[in-house]
């Protein structure tokens, strides 16, 4: 894979950045949205592929990128097709902090110190290049507002972002309500995506533990997301948060304890 393209983590880390503040949007379902943001990357590789509701991997060779290339060995290291709910929902403590060092080492963001309460010293990250920001809200402005099938990285990226919760830091109050609808609606475009971003919601939803009856396909259910038996709604996304970069929430590391060999 080479480099000189923006991979969908990335993309999905500029759009959480506020531009002018440096502060993070939904920076906890951020970090879910960055591990399935991984599996999508690696899926448009060709280096695993969605079964059923599960992840395999169909070629172990690395990708060149060492963030993805860590998550595609330890996919491969189990052996057998897991559970996207369960690797979403897995420890993954530092991994936005290691998207958005990369991000800083290549120019597109810089880092600004601070305190909080004027003595916790935190980092927020400022965008560099807006332009760069700009290129990746107009492929989500155009799906949203052509009507038009995106390909599939926009459609993923879509998806992603509809999971976490930016459609109220992208498209704010009222005149923002039928564009927020649509970039729900962008998650049927991509399987891998509609899968990723469905898990990313369970997990968020506290429904980790229950297997799916039945994994999302693309179009199904009509222009319903997320048309699976007993999902629960997801008209009601969290508020926007505004915060610099905490440490990764520790107690994600005991959503795996009890499903790792999942």
């Amino acid at each position: 894979m080479g480099r000189s393209r923006r991979t969908i983590p990335e993309e999905l880390l500029l759009l959480a950045l506020d531009p002018a503040t440096g502060t993070t949007a939904q920076p906890q379902s951020l970090d879910l949205g960055l591990a399935g943001a991984q599996l999508v990357e690696l899926a448009l590789a060709g280096r695993i592929a969605p079964d059923g509701d599960r992840i395999a991997v169909v070629m172990p060779r690395p990708t060149g990128d060492p963030t993805l290339d860590s998550a595609l060995e330890l996919l491969r290291r189990r052996g057998s097709p897991v559970r996207a709910v369960h690797w979403i929902g897995g420890p993954r403590l530092g991994l936005r902090q290691t998207y958005l060092t990369h991000l800083e080492r290549c120019g597109m963001v810089h880092a600004v110190a601070g305190q909080m309460c004027g003595v916790l010293p935190t980092t927020r990250y400022q965008a560099t290049d807006t332009a760069i920001s700009r290129e990746i809200r107009t492929r989500l402005d155009s799906a949203i507002r052509t009507g038009v099938p995106p390909d599939p990285r926009t459609a993923a990226l879509a998806a992603l972002a509809h999971a976490v919760g930016l459609g109220k830091h992208l498209y704010p109050g009222n005149e923002g309500r039928s564009s927020r609808s649509r970039l729900r609606d962008l998650i049927r475009h991509d399987p891998m995506g509609g899968l990723v971003a469905h898990a990313v919601m369970d997990v968020q939803n506290g429904v980790a533990a229950q297997p799916r009856r039945a994994p999302a396909t693309a179009g199904a259910g009509g222009g319903r997301a997320g048309g699976g038996s007993g999902r629960r709604s997801t008209s009601g996304r969290p508020s926007v948060e505004s915060a610099g970069v905490p440490a990764q929430p520790a107690h994600q590391e005991a959503v795996m304890a009890r499903a790792g060999a999942s």
